[in-house]
């Protein structure tokens, strides 16, 4: 019995020794087959090197050359409203005039007073010649004669402070004021602004204010318009903001179909001289990391077996201007390089991949979304 019980454990352990080694062998020939990652599909862009014209950009308002909100020299009633609410006026039109009929009624009676005062002052001279009166009589007539005059030009002068009008040539804004309505000295009127030329004001950083000169071209862009607009710059500020470390900048621009009006949101673009080309590529392809920002390249690589595969390089790269969709790489990256534009998020370096340009990011320097 003890014979046959060791006979029967010695066959059982044969038998697991023999599975144990046709697993292990197994396990040897499943771990000499390589087990690859199937290869990623990505989009590839060429890099190229284009001539940018290097721009400061900056945020804007737009003011007018000339501009003022009218407001009455002297009290009294409106009587008259001759410029209405956005019209265009000359330099010298009559825009709101005040009730002058008392004004009216003493300059006649101060004309007629300087009348008998020009006759007496006359007399005087001929009397005074002929030795009839003394010479304090005749300066006594002259004064009243020049104190008559003086009134008569006071009077002349408060009727025409009455008669409000434009001091340069504009486009009035909306009236303030109603027929009828008494207003006392110092009431605002109506607007009145002179919108072309038009000025736009913008603040830029002290470090670039080397970059500025007087006439240099500016570029305009507003919400409301689709096409630019151009100007140069005409006054820099003496003095830089303590505050902020920027400095204000005045530039003119023409208007003439006075689409501009002044207190508009600008997007100002300053034109600065032409600068070497740059390798620019999509802002997708564009692997954002705190430790550095890097691309992935595209090139032939071999794996460990010897094969040939097209795999990607992860590369480090230094970022410089953008424009719309387009990055401006200013290290990193060679011309005639392809660069991943699309997929980066699922790659690592030395990763294979399968390039399909079928549909393509976007990578648009002036890019035009449609509003939504």
């Amino acid at each position: 019995m003890i014979k046959k019980f060791f006979i029967l454990i010695a066959g059982f352990v044969v038998v697991v020794l023999a599975l144990g080694a046709v697993k292990v062998a197994q396990i040897k020939e499943m771990s000499s087959v390589s087990h690859a990652m199937p290869a990623s599909a990505v989009t590839s862009f060429e890099a190229k090197a284009v001539s940018w014209r290097p721009v400061i950009s900056a945020i804007g308002t737009l003011a007018p050359v000339e501009g003022v909100t009218i407001a009455a020299d002297a009290d009294g009633t409106i009587v008259k409203i001759a410029a209405e609410s956005g019209t265009a006026v000359k330099a010298g039109d009559l825009i709101v005039e005040l009730d002058t009929s008392v004004e009216v009624a003493q300059l006649a009676s101060a004309q007629a007073g300087a009348a008998l005062a020009k006759l007496q002052h006359d007399r005087a001279a001929e009397l005074v010649a002929k030795n009839t009166i003394s010479k304090s009589e005749f300066d006594a007539a002259t004064a009243q004669l020049n104190q008559a005059g003086s009134n008569v030009a006071a009077l002349k002068a408060m009727i025409e402070k009455k008669r409000v009008r434009a001091p340069f040539d504009g486009r009035v804004g909306i009236r303030l004021v109603n027929l009828g309505q008494f207003v006392a000295r110092g009431r605002a009127l109506i607007p009145i602004q002179k919108l072309d030329p038009i000025y736009v004001n913008f603040n830029i950083p002290q470090r670039q204010l080397a970059a500025l000169s007087l006439g240099q071209k500016i570029a305009l862009k507003v919400d409301a318009f689709p096409q630019p607009f151009e100007g140069k710059i005409s006054a820099i500020n003496s003095e830089v903001d303590a505050s902020t470390r920027s400095v204000s900048v005045q530039a003119i621009l023409a208007n003439p179909g006075e689409q501009l009006r002044a207190g508009m949101f600008v997007q100002v673009e300053v034109e600065l001289p032409s600068a070497a080309p740059q390798i620019v590529l999509p802002a997708t392809a564009i692997a954002y990391a705190p430790y550095g920002n890097s691309v992935y390249v595209i090139e032939k690589m071999k794996g460990k077996d010897g094969h040939e595969y097209l795999g990607v390089r992860q590369q480090i790269v230094k970022l410089g201007a953008t424009r719309g969709d387009l990055v401006a790489i200013e290290s990193g990256v060679k011309p005639g390089e392809q660069i991943v534009s699309a997929g980066v998020f699922k790659l690592r370096n030395g990763a294979a991949v399968q390039v399909n340009n079928t549909v393509q990011p976007s990578a648009n320097a002036a890019p035009k979304p449609a509003n939504t």
